[in-house]
């Protein structure tokens, strides 16, 4: 396939075709197809929830995802040709996968965000179901394979597996260059698409936002919210946890931490926004339903949390008063307190 732009005087000017491999590593693939999920897999959105994942047989899976439905995307990414063995590895990868459960998928994808939010409200808000739609995880595996030339091996092999029942893609891409400099990159799906068949877990991680990035991303409406609860968060000597996009804050007992609430900026799929930690409370403090009842009661009765799934959130989407903050952060207090009285279990 040639590409070409179109000059001023209405001539084409080609697109150098360059080999990949050649110039770029495997991890420069990983991270485009990381960045870039909803351009490679049209009309099916991929979130990413793990890089680099480690299986029980200690070998790697480049990237893992789960789709709108709750299945999990063993992604397969080889820069050139791909190998004859490149089948067996994600068949490997598929057997792992498949025993997975919502916990182990949950810890994997805490790992690699960096965050304490539930993969069931990240995966809620990234592809923006119903709050009321339940997602069963997991029900069955897609596999991908990425190359920039897929063997006519893999093609045959990939054919045959699909006809018995094998949710298996092959994807092939092509690296442009213009004479100025500006990249393209094509893809095109060369099995699959045209007869679509109807011990903890560890992940790379995302790099981490501080406080300073943090604030700078946010707007005027969210700057005056976060800046007070921070304020108040550094006089109760709070612990913040920060992830690649927004943080926790924590209470710290004897024996761990727990979290109170979470915190986002707005370019993450929470919008600009503060998330309630019910999960965090009913794992880790004992007798905690009275806890969570007077932290749910109490923060609906404040008329600017709704819900969110299992929790309740606080879309930081206009002005709101120093008072309406200093509401809010009271019933935080009050928590704290519960918390500390009841103790970790």
């Amino acid at each position: 396939m040639k590409l070409f732009t179109i000059n001023k005087n209405g001539k084409f000017v080609p697109y150098k075709e360059h080999d990949f491999g050649k110039i770029k590593q495997e991890a420069d693939l990983e991270v485009l197809l990381e960045n870039n999920p909803e351009y490679f897999f049209e009309g099916s959105k991929v979130l990413i929830i793990g890089r680099q994942v480690t299986t029980n047989l200690n070998t790697f899976i480049d990237l893992l995802g789960i789709d709108k439905a709750g299945n999990t995307v063993v992604i397969e990414l080889k820069r050139g040709k791909t190998p004859r063995e490149t089948v067996a590895q994600l068949l490997e990868y598929a057997s792992f996968v498949e025993n997975l459960d919502y916990s182990q998928l949950n810890d994997i994808y805490q790992d690699y965000s960096g965050e304490e939010s539930s993969l069931e409200d990240y995966h809620q808000q990234y592809f923006q179901n119903e709050l009321d739609e339940n997602v069963s995880f997991n029900k069955s595996v897609r596999l991908i394979i990425v190359a920039q030339k897929i063997s006519k091996e893999i093609k045959q092999t990939a054919l045959f597996l699909r006809k018995k029942g094998i949710d298996i893609y092959c994807m092939e891409f092509k690296y442009f260059e213009t004479r100025s400099g500006e990249k393209i990159i094509s893809s095109d799906f060369v099995v699959g698409e045209e007869e679509f068949i109807r011990h903890k877990v560890q992940s790379a991680s995302l790099p981490k936002v501080d406080e300073k990035q943090f604030l700078s991303s946010l707007d005027k409406n969210g700057l005056k919210v976060f800046q007070q609860i921070f304020e108040f968060a550094k006089q109760r000597g709070l612990m913040f946890r920060w992830g690649s996009k927004g943080f926790s804050l924590n209470v710290e007992l004897d024996d761990g931490f727990v979290g109170l609430f979470f915190g986002y900026p707005p370019n993450s799929v929470f919008k600009q926004s503060i998330y309630t930690g019910f999960e965090e409370v009913a794992k880790k403090v004992n007798n905690s339903e009275e806890i969570i009842e007077f932290y749910k009661e109490h923060l609906e009765h404040l008329g600017y949390f709704i819900k969110a799934k299992s929790n309740l959130k606080w879309l930081i989407d206009k002005e709101y008063s120093e008072d309406d903050v200093k509401q809010f952060l009271g019933i935080i207090e009050k928590v704290i307190l519960k918390i500390k009285q009841r103790g970790s279990k």
